[in-house]
């Protein structure tokens, strides 16, 4: 999913609409008059750097998805992501209903989310996996060598739809799943909550308890890094070449023995399974396959740990939260059956929920990305072979509409283009861009199960940065650690992260999950308590405050530092 870091709520709204300045080194040109009169809000959480046009193109994709979705069930809202200044923005507006009839359509859209979350696991496993899996299984056929020009944008063309359908998929999974998971928070609260019984088993995040320890992608592709670990561990020459050499010449030193050769063909198979992938939420940068530094990196950190299993780990997790569940079971006895039976329902589905939002995002937003980055390199090739790219990662400069007219005329050079549009990118990547465009609403933000459940996903603004050495942000997972902070911006920056660090970063994608064996904590500027960081901190049980907003920008490297994550404050020490 992809709105914003900062919430829907992200500023108290006037009493009449109220345009927002930008600053004179972010000047923004609206396409259209009417785009003036939204609020933007940044993407930070997903797309937190300058993006390239082709970038843009999968982000104005993914809100087209949205909107079709919202149809679907009946939401009343509508959606737009764009690029400003090359940074991504995106509004979520409710439809302009009156009273009534935006009353009438809520409550038609809860029914049409109740139906799909009571059937959401089904639902993928009959029917949206098998289609995802054969949408993909197509595109990995296609030769794209042997293909010819015209041929290689028939194909082009063809996966564009399918990947509608893809994205289509994405949603029709999202919204139930994360509402369902909002709603069983809610009716816990509502029924254990210490303000109200006094009859309440354990701390805070208990309703978060009862969804932890099933297996998912996400946790599925770190487990395996870690059994390969193991296999390293026992192969002493593999063992001695993670140990001694940088992560750079790692692959190097494999080639040079039988027994690094062996190693390096279950390395190559797992990068198949599990490295389509970068570390962002785009297409132009590389992927785990071309550059598997990343995945080297946590095999180096791994094979240190010597006493640790974290398949065990997971079994611990899951047997506490049948544990607990046995227990609030006896509790629920004292409630009305209606009661236990909406309990019992929401727990089903959140629970399903907490499993699928990180599986669709592996299999759509993952695996259904890196197939464009390959289509579009083997288009980089040829252009430059052509001479009119400088390098094949160049195409990612263009726009689809250039990248279809370069392919059809002739001694078309994009060079010039291109170069204009890197120093664009350069330029604006020293500039702080602002948190929103455009116009203040009218009114509070909307108080709706979406609408909440958003607002959990992107977290609520922080407050303002007022005392020295203290920093607040979104409890995401509970717990108290102190250690070294390492504050990091990309995956290529994540060897200096060393066992017991605190991992300070903008956000985190499924793909950094392999770092949560190594760190002792994680801060990050986004989210809230069910973005995936929050979501994956506990199920590997450290604490994570998300949400600060300027974390990664205060804190600095080597500071000591105190991660509160049920409270969400961080004390640098």
């Amino acid at each position: 999913m992809s709105m914003s870091s900062a919430s829907l709520a992200e500023a108290t709204a006037p009493i009449s609409p109220t345009p927002i300045s930008a600053p004179s080194n972010f000047p923004v040109t609206w396409k259209h008059p009417v785009d003036a009169n939204q609020l933007w809000l940044r993407q930070q959480m997903h797309f937190p750097e300058p993006m390239t046009p082709l970038d843009e193109w999968l982000l104005r994709t993914e809100f087209e998805g949205i909107n079709r979705i919202a149809q679907f069930y009946a939401l009343p809202l509508y959606s737009e992501g764009r690029r400003f200044n090359t940074y991504a923005y995106a509004h979520l507006t409710p439809l302009p209903l009156p009273a009534a009839e935006m009353e009438a359509q809520g409550r038609l859209a809860q029914a049409k989310l109740g139906v799909a979350m009571g059937s959401l696991r089904e639902t993928w496993e009959r029917e949206f996996l098998p289609e995802i899996r054969q949408i993909l299984t197509n595109w990995a056929a296609f030769d794209l060598n042997a293909a010819t020009m015209p041929v290689l944008l028939a194909h082009l063309d063809e996966m564009i739809v399918a990947r509608e359908r893809l994205w289509d998929i994405h949603f029709l999974v999202w919204f139930p799943a994360y509402t369902a998971i909002s709603l069983f928070e809610e009716l816990y609260s509502e029924l254990f909550d210490a303000n109200n019984s006094a009859t309440v088993i354990g701390p805070a995040f208990d309703a978060y308890r009862l969804l932890q320890g099933f297996d998912n992608k996400t946790l599925e592709t770190a487990h395996a890094l870690w059994q390969l670990s193991r296999r390293a561990l026992s192969m002493p020459e593999v063992h001695r070449i993670l140990q001694e050499k940088s992560a750079s010449k790692v692959l190097v030193n494999l080639e040079q023995s039988a027994e690094g050769q062996a190693f390096l063909t279950e390395l190559r198979s797992y990068l198949e399974e599990y490295g389509q992938r970068s570390d962002k939420w785009v297409i132009s940068v590389a992927s785990w396959i071309e550059d598997p530094t990343p995945v080297i990196k946590n095999l180096k950190d791994y094979i240190t740990q010597t006493d640790r299993d974290l398949r065990s780990e997971m079994v611990t997790l899951a047997s506490e939260r049948e544990r607990r569940l046995v227990a609030i079971r006896a509790q629920l006895q004292n409630y009305p059956q209606p009661v236990v039976d909406h309990f019992e329902f929401l727990l089903k589905a959140a629970q399903a929920g907490n499993v699928l939002t990180e599986d669709h995002g592996f299999w759509i937003d993952f695996r259904g990305w890196y197939p464009f980055r390959r289509l579009f390199l083997e288009f980089g090739n040829r252009f430059t072979a052509f001479g009119f790219l400088e390098r094949p990662e160049d195409i990612f400069y263009l726009t689809l509409d250039e990248l279809h007219t370069t392919a059809t005329l002739s001694r078309v050079d994009r060079r010039p283009l291109v170069a204009g549009r890197q120093a664009e990118v350069a330029y604006f990547r020293g500039i702080q861009p602002p948190s929103i465009l455009g116009t203040l609403p009218i009114g509070p933000p909307a108080d709706d199960p979406v609408s909440r459940t958003l607002s959990k996903f992107f977290g609520a603004p922080p407050p303002p940065h007022t005392v020295p050495n203290l920093l607040r942000g979104n409890g995401g997972s509970p717990g108290t650690v102190r250690g070294p902070a390492r504050v990091i911006r990309t995956l290529a920056e994540a060897t200096k992260l060393q066992l017991g660090d605190v991992l300070v970063a903008i956000t985190t994608a499924p793909p950094w999950t392999p770092l949560f064996a190594t760190a002792a904590a994680v801060i990050t500027d986004t989210g809230g308590i069910l973005s995936h960081c929050a979501v994956m901190a506990r199920e590997y049980g450290i604490p994570a405050v998300v949400g600060t907003g300027t974390a990664t920008v205060i804190i600095t490297d080597g500071q000591l530092v105190e991660v509160d994550g049920a409270t969400g404050i961080v004390r640098i020490l």
